[in-house]
């Protein structure tokens, strides 16, 4: 055991070492990255959200709308920040296809 101890890092097992540290810190910063939403959310004044359709077009109909837990609940969107009514709307609207 002693040995182990007493036994000089060459210069490549430390470059070898260093790597691998290095290695690791870049893919536990990539899991934090990967695990946090990559888009926080546009404020509803800038999108011009309102809680009431343009016509038809209303925000349970839109590609982007992510429902309540019932039909009439409010939900949340992909793009829009904050809580979401279905019969809202903003200029991101985007028919389901």
């Amino acid at each position: 055991m002693s040995d182990i101890l007493q036994k000089q890092l060459s210069r490549r097992e430390l470059l070898k070492g260093g790597a691998m540290l290095a290695s690791i810190g870049v893919l536990a910063t990539t899991a934090v990255i990967t695990s946090t939403p990559a888009f926080a959310g546009v404020p509803q004044a800038a999108m011009q959200y309102r809680d009431t359709p343009n016509g038809k077009q209303d925000c349970s109909n839109c590609s982007l709308y992510v429902p309540g837990s019932s039909a009439k609940a409010n939900g949340t969107c992909k793009v829009v920040d904050g809580s979401i009514s279905p019969q809202g709307y903003c200029v991101a609207y985007a028919a389901k296809a």
